[in-house]
């Protein structure tokens, strides 16, 4: 099975950290997050990964070499120019007819295998890994209407949202929907997909999952990696 890692970006929410290191290697516990992500592909049987670098990819590059010393194999797509979430695929040519792709900074104690197994056997085009996120307001929201009368005021309320966990399934035939060489992320796709009435599915999880990608997150991936590294890989 194939996994295409997404390790391209600049981390400009954790800088200064990323002015000099890529995000993908910031270090969790003793190894870099994106050395947990290649075990854990491995364990869910993704021996084949491709590696789309941009910023420091020499970094990234020169410590992950060809992948044999975790039993897998590395290659590497270098984009010039940023392409967004899903724009680097179009550099890929031999893709596999479905084939995994996620970012390079998330943490996950989910199993990789069991979502393409669902993908698979529901035939979707896109399968988007989900999950549930509470999103806490600290203010008062005030409910009115055209006239200014107000009908409700709810103090301080919790929204629970179904977010993006950073991890899909793609079928190979998304790939005529994303134009070579050009800018174009996920939600774009997304919503072409559904336009043209092709299969797209959610994968619910309730595990454990976090991205880096703030500084507040890393801490606290720091603060909590005790705890679940037994499960990872």
């Amino acid at each position: 099975m194939q996994a295409i890692i997404l390790a391209g970006g600049k981390g400009t929410r954790l800088r200064p950290y990323t002015t000099i290191f890529p995000k993908p290697l910031m270090p969790i516990d003793d190894m870099p997050i994106l050395e947990i992500v290649i075990r854990q592909l491995k364990k869910s049987g993704f021996k084949k990964i491709t590696i789309a670098v941009g910023h420091l990819a020499e970094l990234i590059e020169a410590f992950f070499g060809d992948g044999r010393k975790w039993g897998v194999e590395i290659t590497y797509s270098r984009e010039d120019v940023p392409l967004g979430t899903v724009g680097p695929l179009a550099l890929i040519n031999d893709l596999d007819e479905n084939f995994l792709v996620m970012n390079g900074d998330v943490l996950t104690d989910i199993k990789y295998c069991d979502m393409y197994d669902f993908h698979l056997q529901r035939s979707a085009a896109t399968t988007i890994a989900m999950y549930d996120k509470k999103v806490e307001i600290n203010l008062g929201i005030i409910k009115a209407n055209d006239n200014q009368e107000i009908y409700d005021y709810v103090e301080k309320p919790t929204l629970l949202h179904q977010v993006s966990m950073g991890i899909y399934i793609f079928n190979k035939r998304i790939m005529s929907y994303i134009p070579q060489g050009k800018y174009f992320d996920l939600p774009t796709l997304v919503l072409t997909l559904i336009q043209a009435k092709e299969r797209v599915l959610g994968y619910h999880f309730t595990g454990y999952w976090r991205d880096i990608g703030r500084q507040e997150d890393y801490a606290q991936v720091i603060e909590e990696f005790d705890k679940i590294k037994s499960s990872l890989y």
